[in-house]
């Protein structure tokens, strides 16, 4: 979180503290500004900034205005209180392992995996060249998608988005993983994804299928390590 952006997170806190986390609330920058301590300009400026952030949708009235958080400022907090629940729990490293069966994707994930923008910060940020394309497992008993949710919950590393002028691509989460307890590699939670909540893509520095020995329907174990660390033990 840039340090910049505090100040921004202090404003999403009161705004939830007041119903917007999951419902439109009416509020003036003036009325704001006084919880808050601040000018009405200065409140206003953080509203308009937050709008541009896409943390908070607005509709402005001439005596008010109409404030909810979106789903992107839901998750700056989520990312927050991930952290600090980790802290405060004083656990030791978490890990949660996860099984899914192999299953043949759309080849999409090649595709994205090779643009120079995001193999960069795989390099830079994972330590490894990932090979052009992910595993893709399918979660068939509730307790490994109970297992994906709670792993989402986490931080993990941050792979940013970006735009070529013509379309955006949106920024991906990645969490250390083990597969099979062998080879080390990553799980993606992508911005945008056509897959459903049974489904977890994976990517390693090897083409898995083929040093695994893997075919549709094997089954694969993840042990994940939300906090990006890897336990080689």
């Amino acid at each position: 979180m840039e340090k910049n952006l505090w100040k921004y997170i202090e404003v999403l806190y009161v705004l939830s503290k007041k119903g917007a986390f999951d419902s439109t609330i009416e509020i003036t920058s003036a009325n704001l500004g006084k919880e808050m301590g601040l000018s009405q300009q200065t409140a206003s400026r953080r509203l308009q900034d937050l709008e541009k952030l896409g943390w908070i949708s607005r509709k402005i009235s001439r005596k008010s205005q109409y404030i909810q958080i979106t789903d992107l400022g839901i998750f700056t907090l989520s990312e927050i209180y991930s952290t600090l629940r980790f802290l405060f729990e004083d656990q030791k490293v978490p890990k949660i392992t996860i099984k899914g069966e192999v299953f043949s994707g759309v080849g999409e994930g090649a595709y994205y995996v090779a643009k120079p923008r995001y193999l960069n910060q795989f390099i830079e940020k994972l330590g490894f060249n990932p090979y052009l394309g992910t595993l893709n497992l399918r979660l068939n008993s509730p307790e490994d998608i109970k297992g994906k949710r709670d792993l989402f919950s986490y931080l993990g590393i941050l792979i940013e988005s970006w735009t070529d002028g013509e379309r955006s691509y949106g920024s991906v989460r990645c969490f250390c993983t083990l597969i099979n307890h062998k080879i080390i590699g990553a799980v993606l939670k992508t911005e945008r994804t056509h897959y459903g909540n049974d489904v977890i893509e994976v990517i390693s520095n090897l083409y898995l299928r083929e040093r695994l020995g893997l075919k549709d329907g094997d089954e694969v174990t993840l042990t994940i390590y939300p906090m990006g660390m890897i336990d080689r033990k």
